[in-house]
């Protein structure tokens, strides 16, 4: 799942009349870099939700077909944030109404992680008795020094301890997780990342490639120029 409803406010005005995921950066959107990369790492569905300008995300990327992956749209009237974008689009994410892990990303981070890697963990997660999530953590940017999570020498993530990084807005979830969220509430996914990780069932790892959360308009002409060369 690629997250893409939101409005973009630090990035207005380019925003006002685009949505936050069709910017370009090397001549592309953002968020085709996302599906490019999901393409490549063998992902075939790729639901992405939409709020804000969604007509233009729908029209621009149409079925998915020239990347061989299938799109399936989550459509919202108002940006319902993570966790509620995310109980919305699970007829989307499962099959038949049977329980999955799916890994959900922003529609505007550009990285170069290698989203195959993270195949492997599926497995155990859909056996496991309760819904957990694993999340990649990144080394904390200037604009977040202090961190979110403590990544453990075991792999678990913990709300206290020295070794502290920052969400790299990639992660694993069960969709067990959301359901008991009715469709259309409007919930972040915060409470159930410090629920989750308060309760030992988070792991993480630390990817310390290139990873930026294009925030800002000087942030995305920066990015733009790196790419291109310039």
């Amino acid at each position: 799942m690629i997250f893409a409803a939101g409005r973009g406010e630090r990035m207005r005005p380019l925003t006002d009349s685009c949505p936050k995921p069709l910017l370009k950066v090397g001549g592309k959107p953002l968020i085709v870099w996302q599906i490019e990369r999901l393409a490549a790492a063998g992902f075939e569905v790729i639901v992405i939700n939409h709020a804000w300008l969604g007509r233009m995300i729908q029209s621009n990327l149409g079925d998915g077909s020239r990347w061989g992956v299938e799109i399936r749209y989550s459509r919202e009237m108002h940006a319902l944030e993570t966790a509620g974008g995310i109980a919305k689009a699970l007829p989307l994410l499962e099959k038949d109404g049977e329980a999955a892990v799916f890994l959900a990303v922003s529609g505007d981070v550009f990285c170069d992680f290698d989203y195959a890697s993270l195949r492997a963990r599926t497995a155990a997660m859909a056996l496991a008795s309760e819904p957990a999530m694993h999340l990649v953590m990144v080394p904390n940017p200037p604009f977040h020094t202090l961190g979110d999570f403590a990544l453990e020498p075991n792999g678990t993530l913990s709300l206290d301890g020295e070794a502290r990084f920052t969400f790299g807005n990639i992660g694993l979830y069960d969709t067990r997780m959301f359901r008991d969220l009715a469709p259309n509430t409007r919930r972040a996914l915060t409470p159930y990342y410090q629920e989750t990780v308060a309760a030992g069932r988070a792991t993480g790892e630390l990817y310390e490639g290139r990873w930026e959360n294009v925030g800002t308009a000087a942030q995305l002409e920066e990015l733009d120029r790196a790419l291109r060369g310039k």
